[in-house]
């Protein structure tokens, strides 16, 4: 039976923990990428600018820098902001808070929405200025609400524009998880590495890996590139 030496179950269980994050991942991106999309396009100084700002720096260090840096880093500053907070309470005879060990998985989770939120946030930027503004001004001119104009008009042709960036962003927000094994997190990556440590076999293990990669991002794209299909329809 092929098992891969006996690591196969875990290594799939480690999988899973790998789409988990990626999905939530995803979703913490969009959401973040849709408000500084909307920051960058609001005309405030200080919005625009905090934006900009925001992208710039995500986009221009390295992924695995980012991810050290908030996670050991932004922990570091957490706990010692508790400490304090704890000496001024039991200065009043309070109970401390003591140290906070944050969660692979969340930190993991939050580490990545932040850094393709930035790139999900120029995604939407671009595909919201691609909407001809005639468009909004003749739907408000036909007495339709703000509401009204941003769900009838804005988004459905913002999502059409959208798709194949959100595609490339999810595909190479997917295989970024890989790195959460650096901080901890028992994804297939992490597991792969026990195995290897264990048996001794790189090349089985780390191939087994990269195949299972391969099927994710491949039915990703199968399914996306579906979604871009229909979407575009209409205008066929």
């Amino acid at each position: 039976m092929f098992d891969l030496h006996g690591y196969g179950a875990t290594i799939l269980e480690g999988a899973r923990l790998t789409l988990a994050a990626a999905v939530t991942s995803a979703l913490l991106a969009v959401l973040i990428g849709i408000g500084v999309a909307m920051m960058r396009i609001s005309g405030g100084r200080f919005a625009n600018g905090a934006a900009l700002a925001y992208t710039t720096v995500i986009r221009g260090i390295p992924d695995l820098v980012l991810m050290l840096l908030i996670f050991y880093g932004g922990q570091i500053m957490v706990n010692d902001l508790i400490a304090r907070v704890d000496v001024w309470i039991e200065a009043r005879g309070g109970e401390p808070v003591g140290y906070l060990d944050i969660n692979p998985f969340i930190a993991g989770v939050i580490t990545l929405g932040v850094i393709y939120g930035a790139y999900m946030a120029e995604t939407f930027r671009g595909a919201i200025l691609a909407v001809p503004h005639g468009q909004l001004e003749s739907a408000r001119a036909f007495g339709m609400t703000g509401f009204q104009v941003f769900r009838r008009i804005l988004v459905p042709q913002a999502v059409r524009h959208a798709l194949p960036g959100i595609t490339n962003n999810w595909l190479v927000l997917l295989k970024s998880t890989a790195l959460l094994s650096v901080i901890g997190l028992d994804d297939m990556v992490r597991k792969a590495q026990y195995a290897v440590g264990a048996t001794k076999l790189p090349f089985t293990f780390y191939l087994f890996v990269a195949i299972l990669f391969l099927v994710f991002t491949s039915l990703s794209l199968l399914v996306l590139r579906t979604l871009e299909t229909r979407a575009q329809r209409p205008y066929h």
